[in-house]
């Protein structure tokens, strides 16, 4: 039980941070030793629950898309749509090999390292087009849906590699965060209630996943907040020293 709440806690705060929740998950059960709880399939119910938590923080935002039919959510809508395809069709394929090649401490490290250099390479680049920032577009959201395929690497963070995305493409600093936590939702809810599923049909659902579950909900609203507050005046380089740091740590010491 209090591995359980420990790594919902962990995945609460990591999950939109830009500093990867997979690979926390990895990391923490390799220094803790939690062999107990583990696997894929947990992580991906942690999922779930921090995914109800952006579902919650945004609630007002997503009725309005649903209800208001204006160009603006439209053009929303469908870069939601077309950026969930990139990663859902990698991660059916590759599903598998990932689980078993990529969750280890040293694949995490070089992770890490990989992806401060695309946040640094998206701040630097993307900081010259905060002047003319461009509209999201469905084009636009395709591209920044082909940067999410990176999150299925642990290490490599969901929300790190989106926001750079969009940076990248030029898109205004607060927008892409409100769009990287949006196109979060179709799938990481496709993906944990996959999980949620075929843990209750062999009846592995338990307690610790219901407690756990709740940690990451709860931890996951503060981290949102914090994030969108924290963006808007900041840039990514913290946590890119962070990481690199984090990855040096690992490389050295497990």
């Amino acid at each position: 039980m209090i591995q359980a709440i420990i790594l919902g806690a962990i995945q609460g705060i990591t999950e939109f941070l830009p500093i990867s929740s997979s690979g926390h998950l990895v990391l923490i059960r390799e220094v803790l030793g939690f062999k107990t709880v583990g696997s894929l399939s947990f992580d991906a119910v942690l999922q779930l629950a921090t995914t109800l938590a952006v579902i919650v923080y945004f609630w007002k935002d997503l009725i309005t898309i649903v209800r208001v039919r204006d160009v603006k959510n439209k053009i929303l809508i469908w870069a939601i749509v077309v950026g969930t395809i990139p990663a859902v069709i990698l991660g059916f394929i590759f599903e598998q090999k990932i689980d078993s090649v990529f969750r280890n401490a040293h694949t995490v490290a070089w992770a890490l390292i990989a992806g401060s250099v695309l946040f640094f390479i998206a701040e630097k680049y993307g900081a010259k087009k905060q002047d003319f920032p461009k509209e999201l577009s469905v084009t636009r959201g395709f591209l920044v849906g082909c940067f999410q395929m990176l999150a299925l690497i642990p290490g490599m963070s969901r929300s790190g590699s989106t926001i750079s995305g969009g940076l990248l493409t030029g898109m205004k600093r607060e927008e892409v965060v409100r769009f990287s936590f949006l196109l979060s939702v179709p799938i990481l809810l496709g993906s944990g209630l996959k999980k949620l599923f075929d843990l209750g049909s062999t009846g592995s659902i338990d307690a610790s996943l219901i407690v756990g579950s709740l940690a990451a909900f709860v931890v996951g609203l503060a981290s949102i907040h914090f994030l969108i507050k924290y963006l808007r005046n900041h840039t990514l380089n913290v946590f890119i020293v962070y990481r690199v740091l984090l990855a040096v740590v690992v490389l050295l010491f497990l």
